[in-house]
């Protein structure tokens, strides 16, 4: 786009117009040379003239020259059978065809078809529809010039040419595009309505960052290096894991129902793709059960609530066992609870003595 709303204009490559330019000199040359035959042979037949009858011109006759029979049969066979100008025909028709082959054959198809297409497209701009105005409506994320290069819409593109539905379907083989409407209004207004779908997470398999919709369909590749793609989507939460992008929509909704527990996690991890471990802002990991999920976030709320159990000198805690919970506590923790019971030890066995 030129910053009004009007394509610019790009330059292609001419090769496969330049194997048809040949093509139609050697056509032309070849339908001259014929010309010129029949020309000097419509000189050799000059109608011979009759003598005049009691004063009066006799009226021309026009004198048939006969053939010579060629003593070449195939020859004779040919200038007796055949139809006239049928050489001139094959040989344009040969050169039409070794120029398609060598299209073909050097990759240029989709060359001469845009260029075909360019031409077609030029004639219905010189005719009053080119695209001058061009409004687009429902985008975020992506740019107007993006939305164009991606539905094919060019500088050489004409409102009169222009495949709405082949356009509409480019549009949504984007991901972040879910819908898209385009309407025509000539003589030169192009209008497109697209629906895009909203990021929901980021999701880190492999090592590698994408951001997903609730779906779970891939938007793009997250680059924590670029600050324009952080600013956007910094905000999103974090998912790991195999199969954690389709999963992700139905966990992270029960997870908002435990508010207390979500403002803490930083990332959820989806384990063996049966089910959740949290990990804590602070490095805190819990292992959520399989089954009754729902119960166990309710559990580790209420133990936070009463207990402060986010803010305890631990690392772990295993809930996958129904009837119990395991904390694994931090080593410094550890090491100090083994003095403490030391030093209890060593009181009981003083006092006994």
């Amino acid at each position: 786009m030129d910053g009004a709303g009007r394509l610019a204009r790009s330059l292609r490559s001419l090769g496969p117009q330049a194997d048809l330019k040949a093509a139609a000199i050697g056509a032309a040359v070849l339908l001259r040379e014929w010309l010129d035959a029949r020309l000097a042979r419509a000189k050799s037949a000059k109608p011979a003239l009759l003598k005049p009858l009691r004063g009066k011109p006799a009226p021309a006759t026009r004198v048939r020259l006969e053939r010579q029979p060629n003593p070449n049969r195939l020859i004779a066979f040919v200038e007796n059978y055949l139809p006239n100008r049928a050489g001139v025909a094959a040989t344009v028709l040969l050169l039409l065809g070794s120029a398609g082959f060598g299209i073909v054959k050097g990759g240029h198809v989709a060359e001469l078809t845009q260029a075909l297409s360019d031409t077609r497209n030029a004639l219905a701009n010189s005719a009053g529809f080119r695209i001058t105005t061009v409004a687009i409506n429902g985008r975020k994320q992506l740019t107007q010039d993006e939305v164009l290069a991606i539905g094919g819409v060019n500088g050489h593109s004409s409102l009169l040419f222009l495949d709405a539905d082949a356009v509409r379907d480019k549009l949504k083989s984007n991901p972040w595009i879910g819908e898209a409407t385009i309407l025509k209004l000539y003589p030169g207004r192009l209008q497109i309505d697209i629906v895009e779908r909203s990021a929901f997470a980021l999701w880190q398999k492999d090592g590698r960052l994408a951001v997903i919709a609730e779906d779970g369909a891939v938007l793009e590749p997250y680059d924590p290096y670029d600050p324009y793609v952080t600013r956007r989507f910094t905000t999103l939460p974090l998912v790991v894991g195999k199969g954690a992008d389709v999963r992700a929509k139905d966990f992270l909704a029960l997870l908002d129902r435990y508010p207390q527990v979500r403002a803490v996690t930083k990332a959820a991890i989806f384990v063996g793709e049966r089910r959740w471990n949290l990990r804590l802002k602070d490095g805190l990991d819990v292992r959520l059960p399989e089954n009754d999920v729902g119960n166990a976030l309710a559990a580790l709320s209420r133990l936070d609530k009463e207990d402060k159990l986010f803010s305890r000198d631990i690392v772990a805690v295993d809930m996958r066992l129904p009837d119990r919970l395991v904390v694994q506590l931090s080593d410094d923790a550890a090491k100090a609870r083994d003095d403490l019971f030391k030093d209890k030890k060593k009181k009981k066995t003083g006092d006994a003595a």
